[in-house]
């Protein structure tokens, strides 16, 4: 369930001292912490194409006392549980080298440290995830697009050596994603193929929507790709 809550950069900061100063409070000043923000908190915190998000996964590196923190900033913002999360590293998506290749973002209470991912490594992870009815398709096309702005675009080349330091080579991709990146990368009209991209996303989600209605219990991270390529044909026949 979305929380009516969305992040934008300027809540999740304010969340993210928040955080910081309630797990100094219950662990001590000799404790420190590292979050890795990744997924949607990362886009968010690096560029400006994405306003928010409605959850911040993460890497967290913490004693016991971090969930109690979560816990407590979620209940006195109204945030819904798990607002925080490393459900992330049950996914094909984590690797261990995530940690080497993120940013220092910023520390709070003088305890917690926040790092980010951004750049070809952010697109390496959206690449592995994959999803096409989320945000991960239209986040590369953005960050291809913003990077370009800012005078640093990233190359097929960076792209694939991202690929390999964190998931040891760039045939791990599917064909399918491969061909989505190379084909964003030529076509390079990053404005209009990132709106083309996000209602693909929207059209997805609600074709699975309506479907899980119909067949509850049926769609699952195996075969959600096949049932999406199916409702989309359905669509498409009407």
């Amino acid at each position: 369930m979305l929380s009516d809550k969305p992040l934008t950069k300027e809540k999740l900061d304010q969340y993210l001292k928040e955080l910081a100063k309630e797990y100094r409070k219950r662990s001590g000043k000799n404790t420190p912490a590292e979050i890795i923000l990744i997924g949607g908190a990362s886009v968010v915190i690096n560029y400006g194409f994405r306003e928010m998000t409605y959850d911040a996964d993460a890497i967290i590196t913490a004693s016991s006392y971090m969930k109690d923190a979560i816990n407590y900033v979620g209940d006195k913002y109204g945030l819904p549980t798990g607002w925080m999360n490393d459900d992330f590293k049950k996914t094909e998506s984590y690797t261990p080298g995530i940690a080497q290749y993120s940013e220092y973002y910023k520390t709070f209470s003088n305890i917690v440290t926040f790092r980010t991912v951004s750049g070809e490594y952010l697109v390496a992870m959206k690449l592995k995830s994959g999803r096409q009815y989320k945000y991960d398709m239209s986040d590369i096309i953005g960050i291809l697009w913003e990077q370009e702005k800012e005078g640093d675009p990233l190359t097929i080349d960076r792209i694939k050596k991202a690929v390999c330091d964190l998931y040891g080579s760039y045939e791990s991709l599917s064909e399918e994603i491969r061909k989505f990146i190379e084909n964003a990368l030529k076509n390079g009209d990053y404005e209009n193929v990132y709106s083309h991209t996000r209602q693909y996303e929207l059209e997805n989600k609600e074709n699975l929507l309506e479907y899980q209605e119909e067949k509850p219990e049926v769609i699952s991270g195996d075969n959600v790709d096949d049932v999406i390529a199916v409702l989309r044909r359905k669509k498409n026949e009407k």
